[in-house]
């Protein structure tokens, strides 16, 4: 966990640090934080189909994805980002913002899926499916936690570690580790539904 806790911090900070470079510029121009979200959203999608074409050319086509879900999935950090900054933010923006990561992840976990199926591994196709599930829980729990004016962003599970391992998995599907990306995703999602669930027990709870 430790690990992980690691990994999330680099990639947060990293992130960070690209948008405080990028930001102040793209706050000058007409770029708005929705086009940032499309955009965002778009490559998500494109990486999505380069997984499904993964076997053509496993090195070049998944480590490709891989790359394109990165800057995808980066993209849907600094619109936010830019939102702020720039005085650009929208009901619509916060709505269409809080949204894009589900469908981002969607896209790439559903082609995972159908990969699976046409190997015929029907356990990886159930931990994808799962995976799936329990990551719009994750993000379900702690919308339904702040509703309640609770903290909910609390587990191991959350958005930056699930692009990780998603990440890690691409890269190392030429070796057959896109799979166990899946399982290790699969449980991490439950674990850290679990723990919201908790969480929001004990604050509901406390004075």
């Amino acid at each position: 966990m430790s690990g992980l806790a690691a990994v999330k911090r680099g990639y947060t900070d990293g992130t960070r640090r690209l948008a405080s470079r990028w930001i102040a510029g793209l706050a000058r121009t007409r770029v708005t934080p929705n086009a940032l979200t499309a955009a965002g959203i778009s490559l998500c999608a494109a990486s999505a189909v380069l997984v499904w074409f993964g076997d053509h050319n496993q090195w070049l086509i998944y480590w490709s994805a891989a790359i394109v879900f990165v800057v995808g999935s980066v993209l849907d950090i600094l619109d936010g980002a830019l939102a702020r900054q720039g005085g650009k933010a929208t009901p619509f923006g916060a709505f269409l913002d809080s949204i894009s990561d589900r469908v981002s992840e969607g896209f790439v976990l559903t082609a995972t899926a159908l990969v699976f199926s046409r190997h015929g591994n029907e356990v990886a196709l159930a931990f994808a499916i799962a995976a799936m599930a329990g990551s719009f829980l994750v993000s379900y729990a702690r919308a339904k936690a702040e509703l309640l004016g609770l903290k909910g962003d609390v587990g191991l599970g959350s958005r930056a570690e699930r692009v990780v391992v998603i990440t890690a998995g691409l890269i190392f599907a030429p070796w057959g580790g896109l799979q166990w990306a899946i399982y290790l995703l699969a449980v991490t999602a439950w674990f850290t539904v679990g723990q919201r669930v908790l969480s929001v027990r004990r604050q509901l709870r406390s004075p």
